[in-house]
């Protein structure tokens, strides 16, 4: 059967691939200008095709936060990936090793004793497996702490089997320990600590290679401090609410729209759609400095609507006044956070010049 718009049953997540392009485009332009390696994060869309999308247009390689993700991205021809998540349990360092003797892999470390776990298989399978540090600018979040950097940095450097060749960092919109909406401030201070780092473990003995930074928001300004080889965006490509309201997109560059249907009319001013939190990631809350965000989203023609609240199957949604809309009506909602929306879908519909096709999201639900 053709899929359109009227046939697609909500809800469900409607992607426009002319805006995914432009937005991939935009990004590519963005590395190059500034002369960095573009490694973006596929847990924004966790689909093979849109992560070869982007490999086609420049990017040096990929980053991934599991090793589920990488093996799905692995199985469909994708290269040099970068694990930028510490791993430290045997198992998961195994599965590594084995996507290790087929393809680049670079694996992120925080600790030494997690460094031990992987210095011991990988040289148990005779290989030598490329580590970066993690450092701490900020998020509070893993990663070493810049005072301690050295001395661990020093201690992983002498394990055998790993080959330390850079540091990485992901700090997005904050700004001396707290949440901005000044992105050049926050990008800038970001790529300032890792450069400097960097110059700390070269002057130590240990020969950097790769400074790796940049979230989406502060990527443009953490790529133009001197020093800084790559950026890992990874919203970028969908764009979300959360990102129009910190000035890092405009409303054109959405690609992403949650479709769902009204299934009840309570009141004037209150409506119930068949999408709740088995649809739309809550990870990002209302109210919250420095967004300030009203909602879980944001409701496509309908500035004065409110989407308050959410259970599993249900989105509560007030207005401040009569809405007009009735039973059966589709809304279109833009998620506060895409990218932990997009993993509660096992599709997405994919429309290219008025062409809706469906399509898996093979990399979804990789918790290990």
């Amino acid at each position: 059967m053709k899929l359109t718009r009227e046939s697609l049953e909500t809800p469900c997540i409607l992607i426009d691939e002319n805006i995914v392009q432009r937005n991939i485009d935009h990004m590519a332009d963005c590395a190059a200008r500034n002369q960095v390696k573009l490694r973006p994060h596929i847990k924004t869309h966790k689909i093979p095709e849109f992560a070869l999308k982007q490999l086609a247009q420049g990017a040096e390689g990929i980053t991934v936060a599991k090793v589920g993700e990488a093996e799905i991205m692995a199985e469909h021809g994708i290269d040099d990936i970068f694990i930028a998540y510490p791993v430290v349990t045997p198992a998961k360092i195994k599965r590594i090793i084995a996507l290790a003797h087929k393809k680049r892999m670079i694996v992120g470390v925080e600790s030494i004793e997690g460094a031990r776990n992987l210095s011991k298989e990988a040289t148990a399978a005779g290989i030598i497996l490329p580590v970066r540090l993690e450092i701490d600018t900020g998020l509070a979040r893993t990663g070493a702490a810049p005072d301690k950097a050295v001395d661990l940095a020093q201690q992983i450097a002498a394990l055998p089997g790993l080959d330390l060749s850079g540091i990485f960092t992901f700090k997005g919109a904050v700004f001396k320990g707290a949440g901005t909406l000044d992105l050049a401030a926050a990008g800038l201070e970001e790529g300032t600590i890792m450069v400097e780092m960097a110059e700390k473990l070269r002057a130590a003995g240990i020969p950097i290679r790769d400074v790796s930074v940049g979230s989406t928001p502060t990527a443009p300004y953490a790529a133009a401090v001197e020093g800084v080889t790559e950026i890992r965006p990874g919203t970028y490509i969908f764009y979300d609410r959360m990102l129009a309201v910190m000035g890092a997109c405009s409303e054109e560059d959405w690609a992403a729209k949650v479709l769902v249907t009204v299934v009840s009319v309570p009141a004037a001013d209150r409506l119930v759609v068949d999408g709740g939190s088995k649809t739309f990631a809550t990870d990002v809350q209302p109210g919250q400095h420095p967004l300030h965000l009203k909602g879980f989203g944001e409701i496509i023609g309908h500035p004065d609507a409110v989407f308050e609240k959410m259970n599993e199957e249900h989105g509560m949604i007030r207005t401040s006044g009569p809405h007009g809309l009735h039973v059966g009506d589709v809304l279109e909602i833009v998620p506060n956070h895409i990218c932990p929306t997009v993993n509660l879908h096992n599709e997405v519909y994919v429309s290219t010049a008025g062409v809706i096709r469906a399509v898996p999201v093979p990399a979804r639900g990789k918790l290990a």
